[in-house]
């Protein structure tokens, strides 16, 4: 066998186990700890690609009774029907959820769900006289699922620092949105280990890891497998393949696509673009997560 193929082989069957919890997340988590009684409600965020794997089970832990509303993100970017299906699904376990494109429309539904979930809390404060009190609010989430684009569309100022790649917001801070709110931004928080390794491909694939941290063929062969299974034709459009080209293991896929990318053998630099193309929805909307059965039919 090429030697080539050796090693790409060898990278398929021995996956490393992908970790990344540098010193300022252990710093953040302390942190949330320490604010959670000061806010009213909770934002966490996730992906709408994979709702369910980019939850940071240690946040969940921190929440316990405090409200909180799941704010799926970069909805453009996921299936349509799978993130609704997701939202009822969430909404079904009595947490309240819905799902926004991060940069348009979503103070006015991101304020609506707030004031519905804290609705007794704040009848409650308006009997005792206390009326248009801000609404303090905290937004926790993984690396790059989008925190602060999302902070400063509401607060309509480039006042939280961007950047399409994981580690960017290194410390907390308040900021104020239309009249009612005040949000506390945080750093990116994931857990020291992912007991299911497929949760390290599926956010290294999406952005929210480090890129030095995994090897870049390992994740464009599962970028591949998801494809062929479930969008085969997205796949062959953009990369201009033919039915025989799927029927490939996708080892030798990851090589035929190198090559009609004009990489020749570079199949390491391929696999960086391909994935750089899927993040950038260049493949078409993708969700990784598949919705619980009980959840699946969606209202259209």
């Amino acid at each position: 066998m090429d030697r080539t193929l050796v090693d790409i082989e060898r990278t398929k069957l021995i996956m490393a186990t992908i970790q990344w919890f540098p010193g300022h997340m252990a710093k953040a988590l302390r942190q949330v700890k320490e604010n959670i009684k000061q806010v009213d409600i909770v934002l966490e965020l996730v992906d709408a690609r994979l709702p369910e794997s980019s939850r940071n089970p240690q946040l969940a832990q921190i929440l316990q009774n405090k409200p909180s509303i799941l704010v799926l993100t970069k909805k453009d970017l996921a299936d349509s029907q799978t993130t609704a299906g997701w939202v009822r699904y969430y909404e079904s376990q009595k947490q309240p959820a819905i799902a926004v494109n991060s940069t348009t429309g979503s103070l006015k539904i991101i304020e609506e769900k707030i004031k519905q979930v804290l609705a007794d809390k704040i009848a409650l404060q308006a009997q005792k006289g206390i009326l248009h009190k801000r609404i303090k609010v905290m937004c926790i989430g993984i690396p790059n699922v989008g925190k602060s684009t999302l902070l400063n569309h509401l607060v309509k100022k480039n006042v939280a620092q961007v950047g399409n790649r994981p580690g960017v917001t290194k410390s907390q801070q308040w900021l104020k949105a239309g009249k009612d709110m005040l949000l506390l931004d945080t750093p990116g928080i994931l857990w020291p280990k992912f007991e299911d390794p497929m949760i390290g491909k599926k956010l290294a694939l999406t952005g929210a890891i480090k890129e030095t941290l995994y090897a870049k063929d390992d994740i464009a062969l599962y970028l591949l497998e998801h494809f062929c299974q479930f969008a085969p034709a997205n796949l062959k459009e953009y990369y201009k393949l033919t039915d025989s080209d799927l029927s490939l293991s996708t080892v030798d896929l990851l090589l035929l696509i190198t090559k009609k990318i004009g990489f020749k053998d570079d199949y390491d630099r391929a696999s960086e673009r391909m994935i750089l193309e899927c993040r950038k929805g260049k493949l078409g909307r993708y969700t990784l997560d598949t919705v619980p059965e009980s959840t699946q039919r969606y209202d259209g």
